[in-house]
């Protein structure tokens, strides 16, 4: 079978490069006021915000919806538990190698060791973390439609995952709600696929705008940081989940990473995990054969737990900020930031602009003062781009991980190049089923 003469991805990568140059171009320029209210502030605001809020309509009820069916046809909640538990264990695996390499690396390089910050660096003002207790207490939402309302990702997942079991366990009369529901998860994707065709245009308004504001003079006062970070991002998503993926399930890294192209770019553009779930779950199904009943629950759970990329700031920013106010930091300290990082990448999950609260966290445990946070802000959105890439890819590997331990992975449609294309009929992944 050819591939289509314009595959989606080869429109996104010339879009992000295209906007990429007109932002830089424009931010270099310069551009007039009437420029600026007309194409930068209007026209490319508003293509990307619709597109932004276009995936972001699609989450809950994709998530709500496709998590029920999933769960139904796992037919064994004993099967949703061992799921639960090593997409738990697999992502606070993955958050603790992914801080434990950002330290090691930042260490070796020191960025910051001959940054000047001044008499009085801005101050950051962080919103407080809630105790764990709380984020337990949280899980169970006390309204369900609230929830579904403010989009708390936890709240409904708890809810889906027991609407599931009691269909499940309803018999014959769950059956019909259970056809509901797949009817539903089908036109739902049906929906996230015209979303995905307007994808090249959304990525090019969100690009352009981003380089049009930021430009690339921020990077340079930081380049060691923001080098150090890249670099370490690089070397999670390129050696780290190839590595688990080989050596946990036997899959080939090079065919997962071709195939996550598509949500990488996503993810980047919008620098949301929960925006880019939509793609992820596309993908995972019909590009890499993962059965509903697993991506359903990974995929979300990890878009709200998992941060990879986050911790990684978090443990070279550390680093960053002790060389820049001369702490030297002990053996000690470094396990602390590996310990905080990993659980608070957990603990605080449903906090707007996390990775700076958390490094908040992870900065008062070791002395330092959180005030060298505005250190770090100017070039954050960047990176925040990168880190949700990441994160994206954790998330996508975690779930192939599992699928192939729960005998819940179509291995003709993961190896298939052309599987879940336009004009492709990928195979049809297996139910889920326990194994011997």
């Amino acid at each position: 079978m050819a591939a289509p003469a314009h595959p989606l991805t080869r429109r996104i990568v010339i879009a992000m490069l295209a906007g990429m140059v007109l932002g830089v171009s424009l931010n270099l320029v310069g551009v007039a006021d009437r420029v600026q209210t007309m194409l930068v502030d209007g026209l490319l605001k508003v293509a990307g915000t619709l597109f932004v809020s276009a995936l972001k309509m699609m989450v809950v009820p994709l998530v709500f919806v496709s998590l029920v069916a999933g769960v139904t046809a796992l037919s064994d909640v004993r099967a949703l538990g061992r799921i639960g538990a090593k997409a738990l264990a697999l992502y606070l695996l993955t958050t603790a190698l992914a801080v434990s390499i950002a330290l090691g690396l930042a260490v070796n390089v020191g960025p910051g060791q001959n940054f000047d910050a001044g008499d009085s660096p801005a101050r950051f003002s962080g919103k407080d973390a809630p105790a764990f207790s709380q984020v337990l207490i949280d899980l169970v939402p006390t309204n369900p439609v609230a929830a579904m309302a403010e989009g708390n990702m936890l709240q409904i997942i708890v809810f889906a995952l027991l609407f599931g079991v009691a269909v499940t366990m309803s018999g014959k009369r769950g059956q019909h709600v259970l056809n509901l529901f797949g009817d539903l998860n089908t036109v739902i994707m049906h929906m996230v696929e015209w979303i995905m065709r307007l994808a090249p245009y959304g990525v090019f308004a969100l690009i352009a705008r981003t380089f049009a504001s930021q430009g690339l003079d921020l990077l340079l006062p930081l380049a060691a940081y923001f080098l150090t970070l890249t670099a370490a991002l690089a070397i999670q998503a390129l050696v780290t989940y190839p590595f688990l993926l080989k050596s946990l399930a036997g899959l080939n890294p090079a065919t997962f990473l071709k195939k996550m192209r598509d949500p990488a770019a996503f993810a980047f553009s919008t620098a949301s995990s929960g925006a880019t779930i939509p793609v992820t779950l596309h993908t995972l199904e019909k590009k890499l054969g993962v059965h509903n009943s697993v991506a359903s629950f990974s995929v979300p759970l990890g878009a709200t737990i998992n941060m990879d990329g986050t911790a990684m700031m978090q443990g070279v920013a550390t680093v960053f900020i002790a060389n820049v106010y001369g702490v030297d930091l002990s053996l000690t300290d470094y396990l602390l930031v590996v310990l905080t990082a990993t659980l608070a990448s957990v603990g605080t999950a449903a906090i707007p602009a996390v990775g700076l609260v958390t490094l908040t966290m992870v900065l008062s445990q070791v002395g330092l003062p959180v005030e060298g946070i505005a250190l770090i802000i100017g070039v954050d959105r960047l990176l925040d781009m990168m880190r949700t890439t990441v994160n994206v890819t954790g998330d996508a590997a975690v779930s192939c991980i599992i699928a192939k331990s729960e005998r819940a992975l179509d291995q003709a449609t993961f190896d298939d190049p052309h599987a879940g294309l336009s004009d492709g009929s990928p195979k049809p992944a297996p139910a889920a089923s326990t194994p011997a």
